[in-house]
């Protein structure tokens, strides 16, 4: 009989069905991965096993009985826990602190009980191999640990169904195989594990089954063994989706891009970047890694001039550039592909044809005045080429989804006559099909001989694109890497700040 189990499952928005008589079962001692497109409808399937959302249709069943959550306090009082993609945690409490929060253990004279607390956390820490220090401030922990806390908080309150949000997305590869463990060893002690993620080389890993879910039904549930990362990224888009062609290191061709000890500061004033130095070739990808919030961010916005620095030196075509601004790295052939597409990469009420204009006015015009002729018509050549959906050049950009969004983007950048493509996050929320799309163009931009800096916080689109990897700790370089020698277990301990014997210099 199954632990937990949605059957018959609908669930309506307004103007959308998220999930349409969707039925999973989830066996007790079983890691089950659920996988699918964005808005395929897994995130509001989880939400109504958690009990955030009522099914409008069907039910959903705890060990063979009814039950209907009105709220997460009564699925986690039933024993379904859910640790979300971003934690709920309080960074100035302790361990204990955040493990017990709303639920803490009382002395006889009605103090909170600390030692209860710790007790508490060292008891199920205990249970499972977690190593975690129950006095440790939230703050002072790294990612991976902060996901342990949240998931001893779950287990803590009797979870026997743990729900995980695509987990590894800011995890390093060393603390990824320590959540694999985590999760096979939860099954092994007979509690389940629903395990939501888009990276299929991770499911097949760790998952003993894995759900595909497609326009708010389930396709399929396979047994890992018997798939494949190809298959079920067919079975999640409706196609058969091709496979990157392979290429090797890029010869030492002109350098097009050059940073000099570079620093900068962030937006609170504190230094995200010190001493950064790197050379960027012709018809090369040079990836960079690292954990979210190591400077990444940062450093894109120097080199397109979006953010001043504090020292350093940035050279385009071995030409100093003393204070880029977006205008004068635009002019000299630097092109930039936001992290932020709603924020950075468009205007949002602006037409598609008006935003594939942007930064490109004057050569649409006609002395002084536009020529709205001719950028429509650049536009539906555009709209053309990069497959944007719907093939509409007059409706506002706001209107597309986020891959089309990106498409849009993606081809006012690659159709405006770049020499370096500063590309941050390009498939950051894309499905499977956006994203082999935008790998492509990628691939293609480089075989043309421009250089692209490649911002990634997804080690595998890093790996399979780049022909170097640089590695960013703390705001420094911790490691440059030619692709044959950037397995993860190097790139790993460089992403945590291990200083390697031998470190690859630009």
């Amino acid at each position: 009989m199954p632990v937990l189990e949605a059957r018959c499952v609908t669930k309506r928005f307004p103007g959308v069905v998220a999930n349409d008589a969707v039925s999973l079962a989830v066996e007790a001692g079983e890691v089950l991965a659920v996988v699918g497109e964005n808005g395929a409808g897994k995130s509001t399937l989880m939400n109504v096993l958690y009990g955030l959302y009522a099914p409008d249709e069907g039910e959903v069943l705890l060990r063979g009985r009814p039950v209907r959550f009105r709220s997460p306090s009564d699925a986690i009082a039933a024993g379904v826990g859910m640790v979300h993609q971003h934690f709920m945690l309080i960074p100035p409490l302790t361990v204990a602190e955040n493990v017990v929060l709303g639920s803490e253990p009382r002395t006889a004279a009605g103090l909170f009980d600390r030692g209860a607390a710790r007790e508490t956390v060292t008891r199920v820490a205990r249970e499972f191999g977690f190593a975690i220090d129950p006095d440790a401030r939230v703050e002072t922990l790294n990612v991976g640990q902060q996901q342990k806390v949240e998931i001893v908080k779950a287990l803590s309150r009797g979870a026997e169904v743990l729900i995980l949000d695509e987990p590894t997305a800011v995890l390093t590869p060393q603390e990824a195989r320590e959540l694999f463990r985590i999760a096979r060893s939860l099954a092994a002690a007979g509690r389940s594990v629903v395990f939501i993620s888009h990276k299929l080389r991770e499911v097949l890993e760790v998952a003993d089954r894995i759900a595909v879910m497609r326009a708010g039904r389930i396709v399929a549930t396979l047994a890992a063994k018997e798939t494949s990362e190809r298959d079920l990224a067919g079975l999640m888009v409706g196609r058969e989706i091709g496979v990157l062609p392979p290429h090797g290191e890029a010869p030492r061709a002109e350098v097009l891009l050059e940073v000099v000890g570079l620093s900068a500061q962030n937006d609170k004033g504190v230094e995200a970047l010190r001493e950064v130095s790197f050379a960027l070739h012709a018809g090369e990808v040079l990836g960079v890694a690292g954990v979210e919030g190591n400077g990444q961010t940062e450093l894109a916005e120097v080199i397109t001039g979006l953010r001043a620095r504090t020292a350093g030196t940035v050279r385009v075509d071995g030409r100093e550039v003393p204070s880029p601004t977006p205008a004068r790295m635009r002019a000299l052939g630097v092109r930039h592909v936001p992290e932020d597409r709603q924020r950075r990469g468009l205007v949002m009420p602006f037409t598609v044809a008006e935003n594939l204009a942007l930064g490109r006015q004057r050569s649409f015009c006609c002395g002084p005045f536009l020529t709205r002729a001719r950028m429509r018509r650049h536009a539906r050549e555009a709209v053309e080429a990069f497959d944007v959906r719907p093939r509409r050049i007059d409706i506002a950009a706001r209107a597309l989804s986020g891959g089309n969004q990106q498409k849009v983007i993606l081809a006012r950048e690659l159709t405006s006559d770049p020499r370096v493509l500063v590309m941050v996050q390009p498939t950051r929320g894309l499905d499977v099909g956006a994203i082999e799309f935008v790998q492509k163009r990628v691939l293609e931009q480089r075989e043309q001989g421009k250089g692209i800096l490649l911002v990634s916080l997804d080690l595998d689109e890093v790996l399979a694109l780049s022909d170097r990897v640089l590695v960013l700790y703390g705001g420094r370089v911790t490691g440059i890497l030619p692709r044959a020698e950037a397995t993860e277990e190097r790139l790993g301990r460089l992403m945590l700040g291990t200083i390697p014997d031998k470190c690859y210099g630009s």
